[in-house]
């Protein structure tokens, strides 16, 4: 798929939309006021501001998105306390929340993740994070610690992902080109419209790379298309269409000594078999993802919301022993009923609902020969399915306190058919695997000392069962033994406005308790693997601080508030300090019962600065650090903590109040600091160490054209 036509279609589209819309004068888009304003946010699905809102949630925004490079969502993601997204390889995510990387070698696990309400963790288990281009993300709200009272099994967290939304009553079309070190080259093209009651949006994106190490390597194109109309006082229908197609090299982990001598380089031949290089380790995919959403309201007090999707993919991924073909199917759908009255003269909100997926995957893995199909070593047939529902009351207490309870109801099976086996052993080649039933239950009690500073505590549990990749790692084997992981989590936080509103803060502190803790290691032929470990002990506070730090009054002679202010200065940070620790730990004869839990750093710090100038010029200063951590369950190796320095400036500028222009550039990594991100875990043979990318750095240019319609009513 070639960037240009895609790019001329989504012009041509936001042409006839904007042909459509009338002319008004151009209104008034400048910041107006110091005050930080309140984020309003989903939550546990009652849309609640966050100070209002008893549990950790933390809270990207598309300002937050666009102030880093957006050829990766690493850097925004990792300015949340308690949360870092690592890349091990180009596009190979993998995200811990709260110290959820443990039994995450690759990819995102026992973190439920959904996308414009679609549930985007797959059946399985998994969650396909690297189908998705961050320019399309308008908002990423991260919820720590279990959340099974809404959203069922898992105790990692849940991350809600939405799409950028036209402003009503505007229509645009940008285009966009970037380049940048390693190769770097982006094209994308936006399309969009939006008016009282409806609106429609399309984006592409192409990125190429040619990576910073040998053999890492990247192409992805990315269409998404999302709309919404308001069908009727009552009714609001919703759809969203996402088209991902995705090529990326894999160059494999170093031990230290090969990352010391050259980072750059892929995973050489060694005596246990050829390299990366050879065997063309690469992840290949097509993946189509179609989901609608209906919400009814049946009154004030009574609504619904229902969405259901479907989604395929078809998956090339030859690794360093072995290649995979597997084509998957799913679907899927979540209700959720919301209705509000009186209980004792005081407000109560009671939520319902359910949700079910299910799936099936034609798994076929091959000796992998060079970068092509070998000999068949077993062909799979998957079925799984999960679901839950769940029921949760929040009652506004008198005195500022408001009172939450919740629980979901969880079920999950397996059913795998080793087809290659079927003519050779007729009776054994079925496996199933159901987990029995859990309730996860969630307490909370949240008070409001002032109109801007409110505290909370929560008690939650979760129930995490093992993901497919966990019951049947890539070598062939079925693992019957793995069960699934319960934790506890205690918290107490405190979060508001201070300052007349200008400096806005977030403190939790937790103690979670995790059992039957699942942990991996890596065997000689790399292929991950997976066991019960006892049990984890994880207490950590977190810190987050944003607020402005200078801001000029108005021009001289100005109303009060209407003209844009020349200067302003802000500031934010975020901390975290994780005290985790394994309890009862004993493994192969070795006994790691107090050790530090492998792959968590003690200390993580992001802080920043945005500086901005009413003439269009901006620069945004970055800084990253993460403490030294153990890369195995021993504690006897670790990898070295870092600090890294990035920072994005550029000018914006609208001419004849209709065309938006911006130009950029960027730095990263700014003291060329050698560092891992994205460890492998427990590694055979030391081979633990996934470097970043060193000094580097990036350009662009976005225009865009927009039209005003001549009526323009936010809705409701």
């Amino acid at each position: 798929m070639h960037p240009l036509p895609i790019a001329l279609l989504l012009v041509l589209c936001a042409a006839a939309l904007g042909a459509q819309a009338q002319n008004s004068p151009a209104r008034d888009t400048t910041r107006r006021s110091v005050a930080l304003p309140e984020a309003t946010v989903i939550g546990y699905g009652q849309r609640l501001p966050l100070r209002r809102t008893a549990a950790a949630v933390g809270v990207i925004d598309e300002q937050v998105i666009r102030r880093f490079n957006e050829v990766s969502l690493t850097q925004a993601v990792n300015t949340l306390p308690g949360v870092r997204l690592e890349e091990r390889a180009t596009a190979s995510y993998r995200i811990s929340v709260r110290g959820s990387t443990l039994r995450s070698p690759f990819g995102v696990r026992n973190v439920k993740v959904y996308y414009n309400d679609i549930p985007f963790t797959e059946a399985s288990g998994s969650t396909p994070l690297n189908l998705l281009d961050p320019a399309t993300l308008g908002r990423i709200e991260v919820i720590k610690g279990p959340a099974g009272s809404a959203y069922g099994a898992g105790t990692g967290g849940v991350v809600l992902l939405s799409n950028r939304r036209p402003v009503p009553g505007e229509a645009r079309v940008q285009l966009g080109v970037a380049a940048g070190s390693f190769g770097l080259r982006r094209y994308s093209a936006v399309a969009e419209t939006g008016t009282d009651g409806r609106n429609l949006r399309a984006q592409y994106t192409r990125q190429e790379l040619d990576g910073y190490r040998q053999n890492s390597a990247q192409r992805r194109d990315v269409l998404t298309l999302d709309g919404e109309l308001a069908a009727s006082e009552k009714q609001t229908l919703g759809l969203s269409a996402l088209y991902t197609d995705l090529d990326y090299q894999i160059p494999g982990s170093l031990t230290r000594a090969q990352f010391e001598q050259n980072p750059r380089q892929a995973r050489p031949r060694n005596a246990a078999g050829p390299g990366t290089v050879e065997q063309r380790a690469s992840y290949r995919s097509r993946t189509a993802l179609l989901g609608a959403t209906h919400e009814y309201r049946f009154s004030a007090a009574f609504a619904n919301t229902t969405t259901i999707y479907a989604i395929g993919s078809v998956i090339r991924t030859p690794f360093l022993v072995d290649y995979e073909r597997n084509t998957q199917v799913g679907w899927g759908g979540r209700t959720s009923f919301g209705y509000r009255t009186l209980l004792a003269g005081l407000p109560l909100r009671l939520a319902a609902g359910g949700e079910v997926q299910t799936s099936f995957e034609n798994a076929r893995n091959y000796q992998n020969r060079g970068g092509t199909p070998g000999p068949l070593r077993y062909d799979d047939e998957i079925r799984t399915a999960t679901g839950f529902v769940f029921g949760q009351a929040d009652w506004e207490l008198p005195h500022g306190f408001l009172a939450t309870v919740g629980a979901s109801y969880n079920r999950l099976r397996y059913r795998i058919y080793r087809v290659s086996d079927a003519a050779l052993q007729p009776n054994n080649y079925r496996f199933e695997r159901s987990f029995r039933p859990e309730v996860s239950p969630r307490v909370a009690l949240l008070k409001e000392l002032t109109p801007q500073v409110s505290a909370y505590a929560s008690v939650s549990s979760g129930f995490s069962p093992p993901t497919e990749e966990e019951i049947r790692p890539s070598n062939g084997s079925l693992n019957r033994e793995l069960q699934a992981e319960r934790g506890t989590s205690y918290e107490v936080g405190t979060r508001g406005q201070l300052l007349g509103n200008r400096l806005r803060f977030d403190v939790a502190a937790y103690d979670f308790r995790l059992r039957q803790s699942i942990v991996s290691r890596t065997d000689a032929q790399g292929v991950q693997l997976f066991s019960n470990s006892g049990a984890t002990r994880q207490r950590g506070l977190e810190v987050a601080l944003s607020g402005w730090l200078w801001q000029a009054p108005p021009a001289a002679g100005s109303a009060a508030g209407a003209a844009a202010l020349p200067l302003s200065l802000r500031a934010f940070a975020s901390y975290a300090y994780n005290h985790y620790r394994f309890g009862h730990y004993e493994s192969n004869g070795n006994d790691f019962s107090g050790n530090r839990l492998t792959g968590t750093a003690p200390h993580t710090l992001a802080a920043g600065l945005d500086f901005s100038h009413r003439l269009g010029f901006y620069i945004s200063p970055t800084t990253n650090h993460q403490a030294r951590l153990p890369l195995n369950d021993a504690n006897t190796e670790y990898a070295a903590g870092y600090w890294v320095f990035a920072a994005r400036a550029g000018w914006r500028r609208t001419w004849l109040q209709r065309l938006e222009t911006e130009l950029y550039a960027g730095l990263e990594n700014a003291t060329n600091r050698r560092y891992s991100l994205g460890n492998d875990l427990n590694a055979f043979g030391n081979r633990y160490f996934q470097p970043a990318p060193g000094r580097n750095y990036y350009g662009g240019l976005t225009v865009g054209w927009r039209w005003y319609a001549s009526e323009s009513t936010p809705r409701r």
